[in-house]
């Protein structure tokens, strides 16, 4: 007789158990796809996203937008001031993984075309051109650890370029490096 009581007092009450399953499992299911997204993207990217992360993403941000400028402005801006030099590399080659769409890891080619334009009238500027062979060693060393999902959108450019900055100021010793300009990015 309790039971019958008892299931008397939930329809009284209006609760139904099958309605508070499907929350739980909603909520449930939500979480699952947030943890699942974070552990894919990276929490750093997540909260880069959301904006809510370090003090980097801005700065990449604004970067990404100096750079997507086209080709006869960047020459005019070249132009206009005189102390900024551009100086090419050749181009760079390197196998990238991926993830197919079964999970299995493959490779990649990804070409590269990228130019460094520089401060000239830095003190540092000078060693430039002798440290160039030391900064493609250390480009091609970061390219090749890189994932074919680090290079997607603006953000996966945006990061490139920084890390690519990064690398030449470290190599040349100086803070005569810009910004790195990308004319080719190639992913087979």
């Amino acid at each position: 007789m309790s039971d019958a009581n008892a299931k008397l007092a939930g329809q009284e009450s209006g609760a139904r158990p099958g309605r508070l399953r499907l929350i739980l499992l909603i909520l449930v299911s939500v979480a699952a796809l947030g943890g699942g997204l974070v552990a894919a993207v990276g929490p750093s990217r997540i909260m880069a996203l959301a904006g809510l992360g370090g003090g980097d993403a801005p700065q990449a941000e604004a970067a990404g937008e100096a750079h997507d400028t086209a080709p006869e402005e960047m020459r005019a801006a070249l132009a206009a001031d005189p102390a900024r030099m551009a100086m090419p590399f050749e181009e760079i080659i390197v196998n990238i993984t991926a993830t197919t769409v079964s999970g299995r890891q493959t490779s990649r080619f990804l070409k590269l075309d990228l130019a460094l334009v520089y401060d000239s009238t830095a003190p540092d500027a000078a060693r430039l051109e002798e440290r160039r062979i030391y900064m493609r060693d250390s480009f091609q060393d970061y390219l090749r650890t890189l994932d074919e999902r680090d290079l997607r959108g603006s953000l996966g450019l945006s990061e490139l370029k920084s890390e690519l900055l990064r690398r030449a100021r470290a190599v040349s010793g100086g803070e005569a490096p810009r910004e790195m300009l990308v004319s080719d990015m190639i992913v087979q």
